[in-house]
C-alpha cells in the first residue's frame, strides 16, 4: 500500500472537515483538489473529539471506495449518525477536532488463539473481532491512548464487538489486524 505524504494528508483531513461543515452546517460542499492516490480504493476512519473526550468515530475497514469518496461519507457519518452520540450541532463545530486514519487491508491473526496476544503488536496493530454474527474494530492508536497491552487490548475489542472479554481465546472467533496511518487537526482551546 502507498503511503500518503504528510501534504496528502493535510488534504485528507481538509476534505474531512469540508465534509463534515457542509452535513452540519449547510456551507457549500467544497470538493479539495486531491492526489491520485485518493482514487484508489481504501479502508478509512475518522475520528471527532471534543475537549480531549471522543465524539464519533465512523469508517470503512474494508477498501470498498475510493478514499476521497470514502473520507467524506465517513467524516460525514461520524458527524451525524454514531449511534453512541447526538448529531454534531452546528454551535459545536469550533470545538470539534478531527483525526482521519488511512487503514491497510485487514488480514486473519493465524495460528492459536492463546498465542494472539504475542502476535498483537501494540502501537501498530489495529484490531477487529469477527464471530458469532458480530463484529468489533478499534484502531491502532486506541491502545497506545489508553496504554494497553495486547491481551486487554484484545479483551476491549471482544467487547466492542458485543462479546465476552475474552472471546479471543476461541477458534471460534477470528481477529484480524490492520495498520493505520493516522493524520490529524487540533483545536486550540479557547
Amino acid at each position: 500500500m502507498q503511503l500518503l505524504t504528510d501534504d496528502e494528508g493535510s488534504m485528507a483531513v481538509r476534505s474531512a472537515r469540508a465534509a463534515i461543515e457542509h452535513v452540519v452546517a449547510k456551507r457549500p460542499k467544497v470538493s479539495p483538489d486531491l492526489t491520485p492516490v485518493f482514487g484508489d480504493k481504501r479502508g478509512v476512519f475518522v475520528t471527532l473529539t471534543k475537549s480531549g473526550s471522543l465524539r464519533g468515530c465512523i469508517g470503512f475497514p474494508y477498501p470498498v471506495m475510493p478514499l476521497g469518496e470514502a473520507i467524506v461519507h465517513a467524516a460525514g457519518a461520524a458527524a451525524l449518525e454514531d449511534p453512541r452520540f447526538p448529531p454534531v450541532t452546528k454551535d459545536e463545530l469550533a470545538a470539534i477536532s478531527l483525526e482521519v486514519t488511512i487503514l491497510t487491508v485487514p488480514e486473519l491473526l493465524e495460528g492459536e488463539p492463546a498465542k494472539r496476544p504475542a502476535k498483537v503488536i501494540v502501537g501498530k496493530h489495529g484490531l477487529i473481532v469477527r464471530g458469532m454474527g458480530t463484529s468489533g474494530l478499534l484502531l491502532p492508536q486506541v491502545a497506545t491512548d489508553y496504554g494497553w497491552d495486547a491481551k486487554t487490548f484484545l479483551d476491549h475489542t471482544c467487547m466492542k464487538a458485543g462479546l465476552s472479554e475474552r472471546c479471543w481465546t476461541s477458534k471460534n472467533v477470528e481477529i484480524l489486524t490492520f495498520e493505520g496511518q493516522i493524520f490529524s487537526e487540533h483545536i486550540q482551546p479557547a
